[in-house]
């Protein structure tokens, strides 16, 4: 009898050492974020990860498990789990480098992504979480790590795995000081619920104290399996229709509403019969399209465009929609320039879509700049609009900064020429970008339509691209929508 209690204490403490160890095994968490080009179709890119995960990062080695989602700022998360580092390392090296990979690459915004791995212990268990919320950080300068590791651990008993809906919380750091907490939810509502009360609890507090704030990045985010009823946008639609000019793929025709399409360019005949006839007198290979940048605002869809069209051309296109189909266009064209004196085309600079809940505040500050500034010539609030010390010029005669800008004013009233803002049609806008169009002359006194694409950063604009085209005279016109 005695002999077999021992051996059943042996066995009990070796299951015990077992469970021990297996808690302490370390593996790795990579954590990778980013956002997509404003080009990219986003129901193609969901579609695509979800088989880069199943052809591609699940047959390499060490891999563990993959999770992919995006917030309500654009921003894609993926976290990978590694076996080792080693691992980890070896996948993206060969990520980078796989051609099967390419066209999902091909649509991230490379200088947005970012990527970091951390050691963890914690083995992922939260199975039917449908939302994640990630958080790196660095502790301040200074601080006792066995403190803060004690306080980290302590975040979970004390608050968050008492909250409905919560399921896991793994933790982490990396050998540059990098920390990372990620905790799993069953549902976005349930996180949602528990934000405040987060913020205010004693825990939290002294959680949060001992952060580097400068250094937080605090990522929440729906994972992609868990969206339903995805579909193809009108950014989507748009985009597809411009690139068919080089694919000659006939599906995205089917976007136009064949009874509806009010076309404005005034050089082509209206209805979707016009759109055809343009077509018909294409050159030998055809019409091409490289779209720089797209956004959407509301049933609107504007997209900026390098094209050969008979030539190449400068372009903005605006497109309305009505029930899911393109209702209306319009679009200023104009022929490709040489660099302007602060060496910027026509089409380089920014393109990362950012600041998505600051679309309507972006569009005020550009209406005001027109109508203060353009319209009413308030050049004493130029400043108020412009960020004064940094302010990139596209437009292919006038340099960079508030010198260019008032340099081309100066030039214009010396030389008898004008450029003068009559009426401001409409202001479109998504995020940090806005586009404007107005009414006006130019030049010799030209009649002429201005498109002005503008991208902001902290309520002030910092660059500026712009189509400048001359009207044509009434008789000229195909169709008769008018300009604008």
């Amino acid at each position: 009898m005695k002999s077999k209690l021992i051996a059943l204490s042996l066995f009990t403490m070796a299951i015990a050492s077992c469970n021990t160890e297996d808690k302490k095994i370390e593996t790795v968490l990579e954590v990778t974020s980013f956002n997509l080009k404003t080009t990219a179709n986003e129901l193609e890119f969901n579609t695509l990860d979800a088989e880069i995960e199943e052809t591609f990062t699940s047959k390499q080695p060490g891999y563990i498990r993959r999770q992919s989602g995006v917030d309500e700022q654009g921003k894609y998360v993926v976290l990978v789990y590694w076996k080792s580092l080693a691992d980890a390392k070896a996948s993206m090296d060969k990520f980078m480098n796989d051609k099967s990979v390419a066209g999902y690459a091909s649509m991230i915004e490379g200088s947005t992504m970012k990527m970091s791995r951390f050691t963890i212990t914690d083995k992922f268990k939260a199975i039917n979480s449908t939302f994640t919320e990630v958080m790196t950080f660095s502790t301040k300068e200074g601080t006792d790590l066995k403190a803060f590791n004690k306080v980290n651990k302590s975040v979970g008993p004390k608050f968050t795995e008492k909250q409905k809906g919560f399921l896991q919380r793994i933790t982490g750091s990396n050998d540059s000081g990098e920390q990372v907490a990620v905790v799993y939810w069953d549902t976005k509502a349930n996180s949602d619920a528990v934000i405040n009360d987060f913020m205010n609890a004693p825990v939290a507090k002294e959680f949060m104290g001992m952060m580097d704030q400068s250094t937080i990045d605090m990522m929440r985010f729906q994972s992609l399996s868990s969206l339903k009823n995805v579909t193809l946008s009108n950014k989507d639609k748009v985009v597809a229709l411009l690139n068919s000019f080089n694919t000659g793929d006939q599906t995205p025709i089917s976007y136009i509403n064949p009874n509806k399409y009010i076309q404005h360019n005034l050089g082509v005949a209206d209805g979707l019969q016009g759109f055809g006839e343009l077509m018909q007198h294409a050159p030998e290979g055809g019409f091409k399209a490289n779209v720089v940048r797209a956004f959407q605002d509301g049933d609107y869809v504007f997209a900026q465009t390098e094209y050969d069209f008979f030539g190449p051309k400068a372009a903005f296109d605006i497109f309305r929609f009505e029930d899911g189909l393109i209702v209306e266009h319009w679009d200023n064209l104009l022929e490709v320039q040489k660099p302007n004196p602060s060496g910027h085309t026509q089409f380089d600079g920014a393109t990362v879509l950012t600041d998505l809940d600051k679309t309507e505040a972006n569009k005020a500050v550009v209406r005001g700049f027109i109508e203060d500034v353009l319209l009413d010539h308030q050049m004493d609030k130029v400043a108020s609009y412009i960020n004064p010390k940094e302010y990139v010029q596209h437009n292919p005669a006038v340099a960079d900064g508030l010198e260019g800008f008032g340099a081309a004013m100066k030039y214009f009233a010396e030389n008898g020429l004008v450029m003068e803002y009559d009426n401001l049609h409409i202001v479109l806008g998504q995020g940090n970008f806005v586009l404007s169009v107005s009414e006006g002359k130019f030049g010799k006194g030209d009649h002429t339509a201005y498109y002005d694409l503008f991208r902001l950063e902290n309520g002030l604009i910092v660059e500026h691209w712009d189509v400048i085209a001359t009207i044509p005279a009434k008789s000229d016109w195909k169709n008769t929508n008018g300009k604008f």
